[in-house]
This record gives C-alpha cells, structure tokens and sequence, in this order.
C-alpha cells in the first residue's frame, strides 16, 4: 500500500490494523469512531495540529517492510 495526504484513514486501517499506533502516537484515539476512519490523511492532521507528510513517511515506511 502507498500512502498519500488523500489516503482515506480507513483504508488504511483495512489494510492493516496494526498500522493504529501511529494515529494513537499523533493523538487520534478515536479510531473507532465511523467518522475518524473517512477522514483522509490531511483532514486528520489538520485536526491534529500534525505535519501530514510526517505521517504519510511513517506509514509508507511501515508499509514498505511488510
């Protein structure tokens, strides 16, 4: 999976659950919620005071050693 700002957060999720902890360590405990998961990537940064592109690079070297 790539990552982009545009990624829907679900998607993610789906993809591969244990990818949450970067949302938790970013402050986003609400995972569960049904809005939180169809919020893309820039939606849930800006929310969250967080450098997007940090994030995308986190999650796409995650997802690279899978």
């Amino acid at each position: 999976m790539v990552v982009t700002k545009d990624t829907i957060i679900g998607d993610i999720l789906d993809e591969d659950f244990d990818a949450a902890p970067y949302f938790l360590d970013m402050g986003m405990h609400c995972l569960g919620c049904p809005a939180s998961r169809g919020e893309t990537i820039a939606e849930a940064c800006m929310v969250h005071g967080v450098e997007p592109d940090e994030l995308v690079n986190k999650l796409n070297a995650f997802f690279e050693k899978k």
